[in-house]
């Protein structure tokens, strides 16, 4: 491939080497599980899976690890908030999350490891640290474990920060005395009044892990001790990153190559928010917003770049998906074949190999849709088979593909009520024809007044009336 890549820990784009040719290693942060998942939760995924779809387009085997953090500070205090166990809490949340990325048609996991069924490879890199000089239990006999940052020279390389000017780890428990403030938790030990399922038995004392120290271990164990890709969303760098980062290295580990981060997701203010709810759940979002059009928001932008999220950009993101999406049903319909997802424009190629351009790739998208609706008007079959083709196979590797089976069966609640509309506007659309047909125009045109009064857009095409819902009807 000619892949390039903005490496967050050299700052710089790097042509993309995997370790082993043919094949690509990926590890992206997922969810800590202790309440209902939001956009900015989500953007990640969909993100890297743009990634993994490009480098599967590619000709590369990919290795997709996305870990689930399931023990942690919050997922204890808010399963005790909920009178629930912990580990029921967390998985009922895990839930949540995976059922979201199967609505915005996110690709499975190659495996999904959960930290709580990585203690014995935790511990294991633990000994590894210590007995490399790297990590140390506390001075006070608690149990804790922690990485001294002063024996590893290149701490704070991948943030780019010295250790002097750093504050104090945010893990350090009373009365424990460290060696400096900024050392990190590698294993916690268990506190009076916690769950006695939340430890387990170290040569420390029963504890639990560390964040940091989790991802690491799941990270080597399944993609090896060095392997080709790092992702997580930009606020994840420090100093979730960095601890990674030096206590794989700190413990003989190549560890990650290349450190990818996406950027934010923003509101748009107090308008947003009375419409969309605070929060700003997938499950919220998807009861106004088709979540093919929420996917086409989080995975056009440059996933270096913010998005601000507000009704003007869901309704802009409504009208250019449509526009997409009508020229492939038309298209399709057409030529009575669905066309192919297997060549995509060398243009967007090009776009996508530049750091993942995804937005010059858009362009060219609807470039290619414009010149298929030319082809429509003009009856081109040749030209118009060759851009359906292009869209599909553009629209795949973006998860954006109209004929994907995702988005007819992805199971979310947006989806059933459009086919049950569906269902209904073309019953009044057939009335329409009937009355058009015997020439009885009086009932053809109040059965579009009807429609257009409910929201609902009336096409005429010569292979039938098409609608679609007026991007501003809120429905």
């Amino acid at each position: 491939m000619s892949l390039r890549l903005f490496d967050s820990a050299t700052r710089q784009v790097r042509d993309f080497v995997p370790v082993v040719p043919g094949k690509a290693g990926i590890y992206v942060c997922g969810p800590t599980p202790q309440s209902s998942p939001h956009i900015g939760h989500v953007r990640a995924q969909v993100n890297f899976d743009v990634l993994r779809r490009w480098l599967t387009y590619g000709g590369l085997e990919v290795g997709y690890v996305r870990n689930v953090t399931d023990i942690d500070d919050k997922i204890l205090a808010k399963s005790a908030e909920a009178g629930r166990e912990w580990w029921a809490h967390a998985f009922l949340y895990e839930q949540e999350f995976t059922h979201a990325y199967d609505v915005l048609n996110v690709l499975r996991p190659t495996i999904e490891p959960r930290a709580t069924g990585h203690i014995t490879e935790m511990v294991e890199l633990i000994e590894r640290l210590i007995a490399a000089g790297h990590a140390y239990p506390a001075a006070d006999g608690s149990g804790d474990v922690y990485f001294d940052v002063r024996s590893f020279p290149a701490y704070g390389s991948l943030t780019r920060q010295k250790i002097d000017d750093m504050e104090a780890a945010a893990d350090t428990a009373p009365n424990t005395r460290k060696k400096d403030p900024r050392d990190f938790a590698l294993w916690k030990s268990a506190k009076p009044g916690e769950p006695t399922t939340a430890s387990w038995p170290t040569p420390w004392g029963r504890g639990r892990p560390g964040w940091h120290l989790e991802c690491s271990a799941m990270a080597t164990r399944y993609l090896g001790a060095e392997f080709d890709i790092h992702g997580g969303g930009l606020d994840l760098r420090f100093p979730h990153h960095e601890n990674e980062l030096a206590q794989s290295r700190a413990a003989g580990d190549g560890f990650a190559r290349y450190w990818l981060h996406n950027a934010w997701v923003t509101m748009s203010g107090e308008k947003m928010s009375k419409s969309l709810g605070n929060t700003m759940t997938i499950a919220e979002l998807t009861r106004t917003v088709r979540p093919v059009v929420l996917r086409y928001v989080l995975a056009t932008p440059h996933y270096r770049s913010n998005i601000e999220i507000s009704p003007e950009s869901l309704a802009d993101a409504t009208t250019a998906y449509e526009r997409i999406e009508n020229f492939v049903h038309r298209a399709a319909e057409r030529l009575g074949a669905p066309g192919s997802t297997e060549k995509v424009p060398s243009a967007f190629a090009a776009a996508l190999d530049d750091d993942l351009g995804v937005p010059a790739g858009v362009a060219v998208l609807h470039d290619t849709v414009r010149e298929g609706n030319r082809a429509l008007a003009e009856n081109d079959g040749a030209a118009l088979g060759t851009a359906l083709d292009e869209v599909r196979a553009m629209t795949a590797v973006l998860g954006l593909d109209p004929l994907d089976p995702a988005w007819s069966t992805g199971g979310a609640a947006g989806d059933a009520r459009t086919a049950a509309l569906d269902v209904l506007v073309r019953a009044e659309l057939d009335a329409r024809a009937t009355a058009r047909k015997e020439r009885d125009f009086a009932t053809a045109d109040a059965i579009r007044d009807r429609l257009v009064a409910a929201g609902v857009v009336v096409e005429d095409t010569p292979e039938g009336a098409r609608w679609s819902l007026e991007a501003s009807s809120g429905r």
